[in-house]
């Protein structure tokens, strides 16, 4: 969210409710994810909302902690001088391309590593291991200060791929736009774990990286909303047998859930006054809660009883199609597992871009709102949302086009905002980057309407 004054706690709580309230939806906004900037948590303390800390940002910090002063120093120093050696120099590149061709290697370009992104250090580490003979021959064509790192730094840089992929896979899971992620943000931390686990072939130096790792990722797992990602993960039909959680922490999340349940039971209507006995209202009172904790017990005993679902599977489509069956816990599924584990920036995406086109030729309120993070891996790519209100094929109007260039447009000068506000309606669900909201406000994006998965 671009704004004029400096980024200070109250300013950024004023300006998320200014958009909440813009939008009307201060009523409907149940969790804000953001980063974990200090300014970030202690806006988040003076909102109504939830706050859920970035799971991706704090994947990055650990992995960053563990990297400093670490016995891969060098090896990544001598890899990012290899990579600006022939990413700078148009001749050194051409160079590189012949060796590739002559070493019948595709290609590519390396990639250069990003401070801010872990995950770009892996991509470095990656096309360095790939190019080992091309990058060699090429280094020997002419003298230069730069080398190539040495077998034994080159081990070093193996072993590193080997436990950093495993964090690059729990970053694609917990950071995607289209399927469900909050719930499954302890099981990718527990997984970690385990990978990270010190065995006796372990060399020193992996040794150390690994322990590091664990002990900086539990110390910032502690910091996060651990009841509301406990909830969501048994909510989720993929991970309810709750395995990442020890016995008793999983007993303590089902009697939460519970107590959510009577919570969002809704109010029976009042019964016409009549004349009862002392004793005998005391009874019926005691005997209407023993009821009312049965039959919330036998709810939960029903969804215990389901089975587990593959991990590719939509854990919102199995609730729309068991909502039936499950009736009192569907409403308090689609409020948790709703919320992001992750807090992107908005960025422009073609699919996206030619769906908000046809959709500004719509007539729509500020009620429909953009939405992402619903839907599953698998299907997301091969079926469209049953919600999809416009025609692609209307998307190449001059005024949709125009309209959705503009948006697309203001969205990316902000796209620098790290905080997601989900929406959390009856029937279906939304998520807002908070910077896509204001820009959104101010022209034409403000009648764009997105698509959603319907629950029901």
């Amino acid at each position: 969210m671009k704004t004029e004054e400096r980024h200070f706690a109250d300013t950024c709580a004023e300006h998320f409710m200014h958009v909440a309230g813009e939008w009307d939806i201060e009523g409907k906004v149940s969790t804000l994810t953001t980063d974990s900037a200090r300014n970030m948590i202690a806006a988040s303390k003076q909102l109504p909302f939830e706050h859920m800390p970035c799971a991706a940002h704090l994947l990055q910090r650990a992995i960053t902690v563990s990297l400093q002063h670490s016995p891969f120093d060098s090896a990544l120093a001598k890899c990012r001088k290899v990579v600006g050696h022939f990413k700078h120099s148009a001749p050194n590149a051409a160079e590189l391309e012949k060796m590739q061709d002559a070493r019948k290697k595709p290609k590519e370009a390396l990639t250069q590593d990003v401070s801010t992104r872990w995950n770009s250090t892996l991509e470095m580490i990656r096309s360095i291991l790939r190019n080992q003979e091309p990058l060699s021959d090429a280094l020997a064509l002419h003298p230069t200060k730069v080398t190539m790192p040495t077998a034994a730094e080159l081990d070093k840089l193996q072993k590193l791929e080997t436990v950093l992929e495993p964090c690059r896979y729990v970053t694609e899971l917990l950071g995607g736009e289209n399927f469900v992620s909050c719930s499954a943000v302890l099981p990718a931390l527990s997984h970690l774990s385990r990978v990270m686990e010190v065995s006796e072939d372990d060399p020193a130096y992996m040794a150390k990286f690994k322990e590091t790792f664990t002990a900086d990722l539990e110390q910032r797992k502690e910091k996060t909303n651990l009841p509301w990602l406990k909830v969501a993960t048994a909510l989720d039909p993929r991970f309810k047998d709750l395995k990442c959680l020890s016995k008793p922490e999983r007993a303590e999340v089902w009697r939460s859930i519970t107590d959510l349940l009577k919570e969002e039971r809704p109010a029976q209507p009042e019964q016409p006054t009549v004349s009862v006995p002392p004793k005998k209202r005391l009874a019926l009172m005691f005997e209407s809660s023993s009821d009312e904790e049965d039959y919330l017990e036998r709810c939960l005993e029903r969804y215990r009883a389901e089975p587990t679902i593959d991990m590719e599977d939509c854990p919102q489509q199995w609730w729309a199609d068991h909502e039936g069956a499950h009736s009192m816990m569907a409403g308090l599924a689609r409020k948790y597992l709703a919320t992001p584990a992750t807090s992107p920036a908005a960025q422009p995406h073609d699919q996206y871009a030619r769906r908000f086109g046809a959709a500004c030729k719509m007539k729509g309120t500020a009620s429909r709102i953009i939405q992402t993070r619903s839907g599953s891996r698998k299907d997301h790519d091969d079926k469209r949302s049953r919600c999809d209100m416009e025609d692609d094929s209307s998307a190449s109007s001059p005024e949709a086009s125009s309209s959705s260039r503009h948006t697309w447009r203001s969205a990316g000068e902000a796209k620098a905002s790290a905080v997601t506000i989900f929406v959390h309606f009856p029937d279906r669900t939304w998520i807002i980057p908070s910077c896509l909201c204001a820009s959104l406000l101010s022209g034409p994006g403000r009648r764009l309407s997105g698509t959603s998965h319907r629950l029901s």
